[in-house]
């Protein structure tokens, strides 16, 4: 089973520019929202909205087990370590070196392959254009059936949709389509039920802290 945020990367990398869709500063928060949104689907992290364990709207951080996943497994281990911390401000701190792990490991796996170059012969630059795309089009049917064919998306999927909408990637997933009914309908999605009544405040936290996040971000890099 592969992790949220490694279905996430493949389908916002272009197959043969193998740069990504969305722009640098909202690429590495959108791999630590799926990484989030993971750990709370399996209840690893959920946000205490009452203020019953930790500070209301901080996330509660149960460790063990810890999950089989090493990525998942730091994560969970830098949450627990940390004080209690609002999903957005959790976003922040899982963003930092998640993205090169994400390439090595998709990279390992043989979907993608490094190029390395230099602009002007000066800035180093990478590349991760596809190498086996047969993963990334299981993922991309299943992503089209829900967006563009309007079937009712697994969990899984609609997780995946969730963080494409967070982004405003989904149009750009499917440039065939019409763009503002794939826009409309991963919102529709997104703000669904499919993750279930027991986890669904936590979804909706994680969410919307993956929308303040790559705001900021965004917001960031352009004063930068």
């Amino acid at each position: 089973m592969t992790l949220l945020a490694e279905d996430l990367l493949l389908v916002l990398l272009d197959d043969e520019s193998g740069k990504a869709i969305v722009d640098g500063s909202q690429l590495p928060r959108v791999l630590a929202g799926a990484v989030l949104l993971e750990l709370a689907l399996a209840g690893t992290v959920t946000p205490d909205l009452e203020g019953a364990v930790v500070r209301k709207g901080r996330l509660v951080v149960r460790p063990d087990p810890a999950p089989a996943d090493p990525v998942l497994a730091d994560a969970t281990r830098r949450l627990a370590d940390a004080k209690p911390m609002k999903p957005a401000s959790a976003i922040e701190k899982l963003a930092k070196g998640l993205q090169d792990t994400l390439l090595e490991r998709i990279a390992d796996r043989g979907w993608v392959r490094e190029d390395r170059g230099r602009i002007l012969g000066l800035f180093p630059t990478r590349r991760w254009p596809a190498v086996d795309e047969s993963h990334e089009r299981n993922v991309r049917a299943e992503l089209r059936a829900a967006l563009v064919d309007g079937l009712t998306p697994s969990p899984r999927t609609a997780a995946l949709v969730s963080m494409l909408s967070a982004v405003s990637a989904a149009p750009k997933i499917f440039p065939d389509a019409d763009k503002r009914a794939v826009k409309r309908r991963a919102e529709e999605i997104a703000e669904g039920e499919w993750a279930g009544a027991a986890v669904r405040q936590a979804v909706e936290a994680v969410n919307a802290a993956m929308i303040a996040a790559v705001t900021a971000g965004a917001v960031a890099a352009s004063s930068g």
